[in-house]
């Protein structure tokens, strides 16, 4: 009946080693819960005596048609909770009518990916091998992503206690497929204890990522550039500058800086200085939290365009394969099909008109 049901079943069969996995965080996890928090923190006015009759939950990301104003988010492994992993997810993406974004870390090829028929972005992680980073956009491009999506808040992984203390490594038949053997090897080992997954990492990832790279990026490649991981609204305002075609507001589901401020009490900001600057050339997405159709409503009433659903994803996949998947989705349709309507909205673009009450004392207009 919704999210928290899906999350429950899938915590029942993970392996807790995969479930910490998935579900944890950084550090002490403040950010993590915070995400959380933040979102239920924030309560919308309705308005009322309006024509709901005919709603449409119909919207645009990165100019093309979404049947939700949501994407997949990134993650890595897919096949840690599903053998059909990514290929499944990406399935039920194409049939629910939203984007899917494949990450560098998947567990089955960008090529099989996209075979799949999805609109699917292909999320990039900035490697320390010049050659290597070329190799995965021109894969990218030949696949047909439509989309790239450059993580900017990873130079290397934050330290994510549930797997150091579990000695976190991926089983023999899990594989980074977009890598190459050597790259990805060193995940499948914690010589000395510790995190495997972080290992590879640092050794995979350059810590040196800069504007001028974003820069490089743009010379690269004709496909949208989506910059994910940005806070600071003074940082999104260079990404929509630099020719971004959106930004997504994230602290990486907690679990980079923990401490990092929520996305959602940021995101208005954002929209305000990346608008001063470029109008509605660059759109701004929200990621993080993001567990019923009702926080997707409050994300775009918050300032948001759309958002970005991760874990709740693997959850269904777990639960249930592609047919799992897809029940996260249906569920997320429901629920901001029914909140957008009783808000006295009949399409997306409306709910950037409703009010918000953050503190009982004070009202929000965004």
């Amino acid at each position: 009946m919704s999210l928290a049901d899906v999350e429950r079943q899938a915590r029942a069969v993970l392996p807790p080693g995969v479930w910490d996995f998935v579900a944890g965080g950084s550090g002490g996890e403040l950010s993590l819960r915070a995400n959380r928090a933040a979102l239920e923190e924030i309560f919308l006015v309705p308005r009322m005596l309006r024509d709901v009759s005919a709603r449409t939950t119909a919207t645009r990301l990165l100019g093309a048609p979404a049947a939700l104003p949501l994407a997949v988010a990134p993650v890595a492994y897919h096949r840690l909770a599903h053998p059909d992993g990514e290929l499944a997810v990406a399935r039920a993406a194409a049939q629910a009518g939203v984007p899917f974004t494949a990450a560098t870390l998947s567990s089955y090829p960008i090529e099989e990916i996209t075979a799949t028929g999805a609109d699917t972005w292909f999320q990039l992680y900035w490697l320390r091998d010049p050659g290597h980073r070329l190799e995965l956009i021109r894969r990218a491009e030949a696949a047909g992503c439509s989309a790239l999506v450059l993580t900017v808040d990873v130079p290397w992984m934050g330290r994510r206690l549930r797997d150091v203390r579990n000695a976190f490594a991926l089983p023999s038949d899990v594989v980074a497929a977009n890598l190459t053997e050597a790259a990805g090897s060193a995940a499948h080992r914690t010589d000395g204890g510790g995190s495997a997954v972080a290992t590879h990492t640092a050794l995979a990832f350059a810590p040196d990522l800069t504007w001028a790279d974003v820069e490089e990026l743009r010379t690269l490649t004709r496909l949208p550039i989506v910059l994910k991981g940005v806070l600071a609204p003074e940082d999104a305002v260079l990404a929509a500058r630099a020719g971004a075609a959106a930004v997504v507001v994230s602290n990486h589901g907690g679990r980079q800086l923990d401490g990092a401020v929520p996305a959602v009490q940021l995101v208005g900001e954002v929209r305000e200085a990346v608008g001063a600057a470029v109008g509605d050339d660059c759109q701004v997405l929200l990621d993080g939290g993001i567990r019923s159709g009702l926080d997707v409503l409050r994300a775009l009433a918050r300032g948001a365009d759309g958002v970005l659903v991760g874990r709740p994803l693997i959850w269904g996949l777990a639960t249930d394969g592609e047919a799992g998947a897809r029940r996260v989705l249906d569920l997320l349709a429901l629920e901001f099909d029914d909140a957008l309507g009783l808000a006295g909205c009949a399409a997306p673009a409306e709910a950037r008109t409703l009010r918000t009450v953050i503190r009982p004392h004070r009202l929000e207009s965004m």
